[in-house]
């Protein structure tokens, strides 16, 4: 049975003519529901096999969703475009008729009739969990889903130790630290050994990614598929550029690789064992691919046919993979945080032996710390470092210097022997507004897939080696930076500070108000001036003076010019900065140099809407 739960403000539905020659009788005349939980449901062939733990399955599973977005009602709707496969009518009508009658026994419940053409309005909420969908199978009956790795499995059973190494160096077992200062490393240390991932309620970061269109949910294509906006993909962009361009000064070369690979070949069907993720899988003819859920794939068949000396090392190719796909599970895609399809900047590294990765995880951490001071980020994240046990004790000098060079208590995971193919790696993670975390920069020191997929290099004496490798990101999923900087904004909104994007992110950094449709030319003017860049527009709308404050307020403009006649006589600009809620008098020239000085170094793209905002659509509301 295939189930599409609609959380709704009301659903109407009118009955129009006969489908089926046995369409159900009307005996009912009940034709609405408000705050509605709208089940539409299509019974399929397999269902027919043990209709009882269908009906059974199916209304605990519509019960389970009415609770957990306090629905008032529901109702059932016969939907046979769900499925290609559908079961007979009586079938079918036994299985939505249990489902009613299992219901009605606590539920305020009406049914649309079966078999009949009907037309019908629903307003959807437009929450998170207001659009579900659901796959129910007879008992002892699997579906057939994308593949699950060894590791993804071993992963749920894994025993797992939990330390604080503190700024002393002293390891300490998370239960006995005492975490008075470091709150939020105590909600980072919760959320990692819980291991609960599920999110139960909407992140704040989802109204303001819909709000102020940078990003929103695609409901024409699999969940956890996202489209951008303009302004969205600009800061998207943006941080793409930064973090290839800390990749290039580290000496990084840039490739390009196929999103799609053989799940027959030798080496990679090994691979995809030893790394815990959900695969999509596609076919092309009778074969079957998985879209690569990192960079990795092409980069070690690249190394494996190249020729590589130990002058060479350390060697790092690096990948911006748009895209990388990974099957999460359904009740862990909210907004931002996790997605099927994202954007992660990928590096595979190189190294002679460990003295020589450790001093290059070094590198990598220092400058993963630099790009969370570039977002902005201060002391908003936590360090987490996972070890095999008998590789810390011998590297424990090493993970005291990674706590000294960050100067705060990293929480530790500890593992008696490898689950997966690195033996240590570090997170950077990120603590939002419901105390979840999600890791952004991340390096591993990977100690087996060289071997595996025979990349060699050739030593002083002229013997082929196995190098080391490290995988690192060092600013995880461009798509989940965002919604760090979302989720920061909405903290720092919550702490009675203004929330708002780094300057050099801000889709407009100016937003030049005329006072009076008289000063547009002359606005236009100012806004030449300004010069290349910087992202200035002006707001041209029929609307007051005021209300074109609050909107730029609204959408977090950090420098609002208003320009009135004084201004023109003068020459001068009447500058407020939004975050400090300070008044300036500049001219254009300090104006632009101000904002060029604050962002320095920083990427830069133009306006990536009209300059003129009477003339641009709007995405969202």
């Amino acid at each position: 049975m295939r189930l599409l739960l609609i959380h709704s403000d009301y659903i109407r539905f009118e009955v129009k003519k006969r489908a089926i020659k046995d369409a159900d009788e009307i005996t009912d005349n009940a034709n609405e529901a408000e705050e509605a939980l709208v089940a539409f449901i299509a019974v399929e062939k397999a269902d027919g096999s043990d209709p009882g733990s269908v009906i059974n399955r199916g209304a605990d599973e519509i019960a389970g969703v009415f609770k957990e977005v306090n629905a008032k009602t529901i109702a059932l709707y016969p939907y046979a475009h769900l499925s290609d496969s559908l079961s007979s009518p009586d079938i079918a009508r036994k299985v939505l008729d249990g489902i009613y009658d299992r219901l009605k026994e606590s539920h305020d419940v009406i049914k649309a009739p079966f078999g009949w053409y009907k037309a019908f309005e629903i307003r959807c909420k437009g929450h998170p969990l207001s659009e579900l969908s659901r796959t129910i199978l007879p008992e002892g009956v699997k579906e057939k889903r994308g593949r699950e790795s060894l590791a993804l499995k071993a992963e749920e059973k894994l025993e797992s130790y939990w330390y604080v190494l503190d700024t002393n160096g002293k390891l300490i077992p998370s239960d006995e630290f005492n975490f008075r200062g470091h709150e939020n490393l105590k909600k980072f240390a919760d959320y990692e050994i819980s291991k609960v991932r599920a999110v139960s309620e909407e992140p704040p970061h989802v109204k303001f990614m819909r709000s102020h269109e940078i990003a929103d949910y695609e409901p024409g294509s699999d969940p956890g598929n996202l489209r951008w906006y303009p302004k969205g993909s600009l800061i998207k962009r943006l941080l793409e550029d930064k973090v290839s361009s800390a990749v290039a000064s580290l000496g990084g070369m840039q490739v390009e690789t196929p999103i799609m690979y053989d799940f027959t070949h030798p080496n990679l069907a090994k691979y995809l064992d030893r790394f815990p993720a959900r695969q999509y899988v596609v076919k092309s003819g009778e074969k079957e691919y998985f879209l690569r859920f990192a960079a990795c794939f092409g980069q070690y068949l690249m190394k494996h046919d190249m020729s590589i000396s130990y002058r060479n090392l350390p060697l790092r190719l690096y990948e911006l993979s748009h895209y990388s796909f990974r099957r999460e599970q359904k009740g862990e895609l909210v907004g931002l945080r996790r997605l099927r399809a994202f954007t992660m900047p990928d590096m595979h590294t190189l190294a002679g032996d460990m003295e020589q990765a450790k001093e290059e995880f070094l590198k990598q951490y220092k400058l993963s710390m630099q790009w969370m001071e570039d977002l902005d980020m201060g002391d908003n994240y936590e360090v987490g470092i996972r070890f095999v046990r008998d590789f810390y004790e011998k590297n424990e000098g090493f993970a005291k210097k990674l706590v000294e060079v960050i100067g705060k208590p990293v929480l530790v995971e500890m593992w008696d022997s490898k689950p997966f193919y690195f033996v240590m790696k570090f997170e950077f993670n990120v603590i939002d507004a419901l105390d979840k975390a999600s890791a952004l920069s991340t390096v591993q020191i990977d100690t087996e897939n060289t071997e595996r997929f025979d990349i060699t290099y050739m030593n002083e004496d002229g013997r082929e080696e196995y190098p080391l490798m490290l995988h690192a990101s060092l600013s995880g999923s461009i798509d989940r930076n965002v919604y760090a900087l979302l989720e920061k904004a909405y903290i720092d909104q919550m702490r009675g500070k203004k929330p708002g994007l780094p300057l050099w992110l801000s889709p407009t950094q100016v937003r030049i108000i005329p006072v009076s449709d008289a000063l547009t030319d002359y606005s236009l003017g100012v806004l030449g001036k300004i010069g290349d860049g910087v992202r200035a527009d002006i707001d041209d709308r029929d609307e007051s003076v005021s209300k074109k404050i609050r909107s730029a307020e609204r959408e977090w403009v950090p420098y609002i010019v208003v320009l009135g006649e004084k201004e023109r006589n003068s020459g001068k600009l009447a500058v407020r900065v939004r975050q400090t809620g300070q008044q300036k008098d500049m001219d254009h020239e300090e104006l632009a140099r101000e904002i060029k000085e604050k962002t320095k170094g920083m990427p830069f793209k133009p306006l990536p809407l009209p300059e003129k905002l009477s003339m641009r659509p709007k995405f969202f509301g």
